[in-house]
């Protein structure tokens, strides 16, 4: 089957297409005003975005909820067919997608964005298989009676995605949003929003018109007036800590239900025993480096054993300079730029703490890119701080940046103690070879995601979330689809 992706010759056009519109049932709707996206290694605008605000946010909500009665209808295996064939067919344009994101995020194509790509597809077929889970259970409440539950949809769902992984972002909502039955509206990035759209109008090629609906606009004028909307019957939405509590707030004024993945400062617990190279990999893959260290699992404190201290900063330092900073297009390129000025400045800010600090190090690794046509302003080196207190704002803030707190350790009771520290609990690690310490650090650790000598991403069929303020809620597995995207009904028959 021809996908309306084959028709774009290049990303550029892909950017040109989507000019200042939204994607509301099933078609492409003119916005009259735009908001420039900019294209970070370069500082030029790449092209503009609609603004949409709360007429436009209504539209896409109306669109919605009257797809909504024939799409929950539909047999739960056929809506979760329709969108596994849609993460095949992501699959079949990935290069294409990919190339635009990486335009717009200021990602590198080979380290970042051609995976990001994968795994989102992986997750709409992922999910695309849970159709048949569905399902309810029959009580034994009396044996004269047919007494069950049945699993329904909610209806209309908001979907609030960011700019850092947008893609996965997405996918981990609308996929079994979709196959539970209800009808999405999403809002896109302001900072990043062509690869969404066109990722998503693949999608929509095998859904009926209006299942899907993509909006783009401010958080205030667009975010604000879709969260509020009466017929919003769940928002999800991944962002930061700040916003999560308006999110957060709206939903509870309305009492709808809301999942919320927001910030984190995941601690990394390197032992004594630990193998220091699989370490000094787990620290660069955990830190998202090649992300510019823009992802709420950053392992953004690294606790390493004194007796393993020295070795490990000395292999850490060594392997953050041989990645090279660079065009996101360029195939040699490992990191690329920070997203934004403002986010770039608030970066800045927080190394310019550390150094400050008494006692403190900062260490900063690679070199800055130099090619033509690249704008220095948004590319930062990988850097590590050292010899800060607990109490200090790099150690409990997430920074959101290329930047890790690097803290030694003796005692077991204390690190474990300084790992809980935060009023963070999305993600862990420990690095060991010791089961009962594994085990023992695992069940210890305040996080809703804990790995032992690895530092994986989401993956599909994995449930990840956080808890304290790192937000509510589950996502990426069938636990996930249930408690978040359907309701439980009570139902007791008796014909006595």
């Amino acid at each position: 089957m021809n996908s309306i992706a084959s028709t774009f010759p290049d990303a550029t056009a892909v950017i040109a297409a989507y000019h200042s519109l939204n994607l509301v049932g099933g078609e492409r709707v003119p916005v009259g005003v735009g908001l420039d996206v900019l294209n970070p290694a370069t500082g030029t605008v790449l092209g503009q975005a609609a603004a949409s605000k709360a007429t436009e946010v209504d539209a896409a909500v109306q669109s919605a909820k009257a797809a909504g009665g024939a799409w929950a209808a539909m047999p739960a295996r056929e809506r979760g067919k329709r969108v596994a064939s849609a993460g095949r067919a992501l699959a079949e344009h990935a290069e294409l997608v990919a190339q635009v994101l990486a335009r717009e995020t200021g990602k590198a194509i080979r380290t970042e964005c051609r995976g990001e790509v994968a795994v989102s597809a992986d997750i709409m077929e992922f999910y695309g298989g849970l159709g048949s889970e569905l399902k309810g259970e029959t009580i034994p409440f009396n044996p004269r009676m047919l007494t069950m539950t049945v699993r329904e949809p909610l209806g209309v769902v908001a979907a609030i995605v960011p700019w850092n992984v947008p893609l996965v972002l997405m996918m981990l909502k609308i996929a079994p949003a979709l196959v539970a039955g209800n009808t999405v509206v999403v809002k896109a990035s302001e900072e990043a929003p062509f690869a969404t759209y066109l990722a998503a109008e693949i999608v929509m090629e095998h859904l009926p018109a209006g299942v899907l609906n993509v909006i783009n606009g401010t958080g205030p004028d667009c975010g604000a007036a879709l969260t509020a909307h009466p017929d919003v019957a769940k928002i999800t939405f991944t962002g930061s800590e700040a916003v999560g509590e308006t999110v957060y707030k709206a939903a509870a004024e309305r009492i709808v239900p809301a999942s919320l993945e927001l910030g984190g400062k995941s601690p990394m617990i390197i032992c004594a025993d630990a193998d220091l190279t699989k370490s000094v990999a787990g620290a660069i893959s955990g830190m998202r480096f090649t992300r510019q260290g823009q992802s709420c699992t950053a392992s953004s404190r690294i606790y390493v054993h004194e007796s393993l201290y020295d070795g490990f900063l000395t292999a850490l330092t060594a392997k953050l300079d041989a990645l090279v900073i660079g065009d996101p297009l360029d195939e040699a390129t490992d990191i690329g730029t920070i997203i934004n000025a403002k986010q770039a400045k608030v970066v800045a800010e927080y190394v310019a703490l550390a150094e400050a600090a008494s006692g403190a190090k900062v260490v900063r690794c690679g070199k800055m890119p130099e090619g033509a046509g690249l704008s220095p302003d948004l590319f930062a080196r990988p850097t590590l701080l050292l010899g800060l207190p607990e109490d200090h704002p790099c150690v409990q803030n997430e920074i959101f940046g290329p930047v890790a707190v690097i803290q030694k350790w003796s005692d077991y009771e204390d690190v474990i103690a300084r790992a809980n520290d935060s009023r963070y609990g999305l993600a862990a690690t420990v690095w060991t070879q010791s089961l009962s310490m594994a085990l023992d650090a695992t069940a210890r650790l305040n996080a809703g995601y804990v790995q032992v000598n690895q530092n994986l991403t989401i993956q599909p069929n994995v449930s990840y979330g956080g808890f304290g303020r790192s937000g509510v809620g589950k996502e990426a597995s069938l636990e996930a689809m249930l408690a978040h995207f359907t309701r439980s009904k009570t139902i007791v028959m008796s014909f006595d």
